[in-house]
């Protein structure tokens, strides 16, 4: 860049700081001032990325999208990440790209059974769904949110191919005694990991258990980049499929703007093709284009520098809410996680204890009109939810915790936003509630 242009670009920049502390820069919490369960915490630095991405001009996935990519990998110590549009798309490429013929006798068939849980976010299931597989819904345990190790085993049959289950709220499950289960019988393992950016299992991070692992930058998650998601996984051969997937189908990998990455773009033969049809338009899966733009990716470079931060005050949130909150324990089941994890919280999740005096939901009422944001726990018991009366799917054993949390399970927020003045007027507003 020459001189002149880096001079104007600088300008910019600083213009842009200046902007953010006079337009964006959050004022100091006022006691009683709502508190959302999430949101995005930025600074003028992912302004000024974001900005100066953007003066570059290039829309689709570049340079940003290039360096995010190696850096989260790094991050995990997986070989590759793939960043998409969301954490939905992530869910939806990661088992996708087990259904490719390129995995000859491991590929996932219609009809063969991907084992989850029936308490959770609808796009862990979805995929299931929409690669016409069968779910196989198991109980989680009450109210840890955890899966039921044994119910786990029992599901298992001979059309299981693949387990898929989310890390709820940032609490993880027993990830290593999953994944042991799995590869001893031969089964694909996928951690829905878009809660629990951070969250350990004796000392190692959630999302590196597992086949695939899944993340999301949703403005509610870890680090955001508005919209956003990433796939990981250690597997050379997985990765290239899932880009293919990611990337309307094609068998090339060349990145935006290049030609010829593998050295003889004229010289391959695949399927009924004549021989030399240009590799860039040759497709080897039915895929989809849910590419991110450079812009986001930008973002999330400059978020992914704050990462530990964010993490280490989500942590100190929930101790704060723990011991606050535990004055009420005659009523409230407060959060428990296993001893061999360190969770990254989403969020602090409250199970209302069965009682003749309130309910969850004049609880919820009660706190929302002290603008204390909750939320339940997603679709709750999702096979209760409208879409999915008429689905195909098996159940092990009963669902009746997952009906437990859909009845007395909320959650309230532990984002970087909220502070100890924040966690104060929460209290104030639970110790009003029992009071009355």
């Amino acid at each position: 860049m020459n001189s002149e242009k880096h001079k104007i670009k600088q300008k910019i920049l600083k213009l842009v700081d200046q902007y953010y502390n006079e337009v964006h820069k959050k004022a100091e919490y006022i006691y009683g001032d709502p508190i959302p369960v999430s949101g995005k915490v930025y600074d003028a630095e992912d302004l000024q990325y974001l900005i100066e991405s953007s003066l570059d001009f290039w829309l689709t996935s570049g340079d940003y999208a290039m360096q995010f990519e190696k850096d989260f990998a790094k991050y995990f110590g997986l070989r590759k990440a793939l960043l998409t549009n969301s954490g939905s798309s992530a869910n939806l490429l990661a088992l996708s790209a087990l259904t490719s013929p390129k995995l000859k006798e491991r590929q996932v068939l219609p009809g063969d059974e991907v084992i989850t849980v029936a308490a959770g976010f609808p796009t862990t299931i979805n995929p299931i769904i929409q690669n016409n597989l069968t779910p196989v819904f198991i109980d989680v345990q009450y109210p840890s949110l955890e899966i039921n190790i044994e119910l786990l085993k029992k599901a298992i049959s001979e059309r299981t191919k693949v387990i898929m289950i989310a890390h709820a709220l940032g609490n993880p499950f027993d990830a290593e005694e999953v994944a042991k289960i799995a590869k001893e019988n031969n089964i694909w393992f996928i951690e829905d990991n878009c809660d629990s950016l951070g969250s350990r299992i004796n000392g190692k991070l959630t999302g590196t258990f597992s086949d695939i692992s899944t993340v999301s930058f949703y403005p509610a998650h870890h680090i955001t980049m508005g919209e956003g998601g990433c796939v990981l996984t250690d597997s050379p051969k997985l990765a290239k499929i899932i880009e293919s997937f990611r990337d309307w189908g094609r068998d090339c990998w060349c990145p935006p703007g290049e030609d010829n990455t593998c050295g003889k773009r004229f010289n391959w033969k695949l399927g009924q093709l004549p021989k030399g049809y240009d590799h860039k338009y040759t497709y080897s899966h039915i895929g989809y284009n849910l590419k991110v733009t450079d812009m986001q990716a930008a973002i999330g470079c400059s978020q992914l520098k704050k990462l530990d931060l964010f993490i280490e005050k989500r942590k100190n949130n929930f101790l704060l809410l723990n011991e606050k909150l535990k004055k009420f324990r005659d009523y409230l089941l407060l959060p428990k996680p296993n001893e061999k994890t360190d969770p990254s919280w989403f969020g602090f999740p409250i199970a209302v204890k069965e009682n003749n005096l309130f309910t969850r939901d004049t609880l919820v009422q009660y706190l929302n009109s002290k603008k204390i944001g909750t939320r339940l726990l997603f679709a709750g018991n999702i096979l209760k939810q409208p879409a999915y009366e008429k689905i195909n799917y098996k159940l092990i054993g009963d669902l009746k915790n997952s009906d437990l949390v859909m009845k007395n399970i909320f959650w309230i927020g532990t984002y970087p936003g909220i502070n100890e003045s924040s966690i104060e007027y929460i209290f104030d507003c639970f110790e009003e509630f029992f009071r009355k």
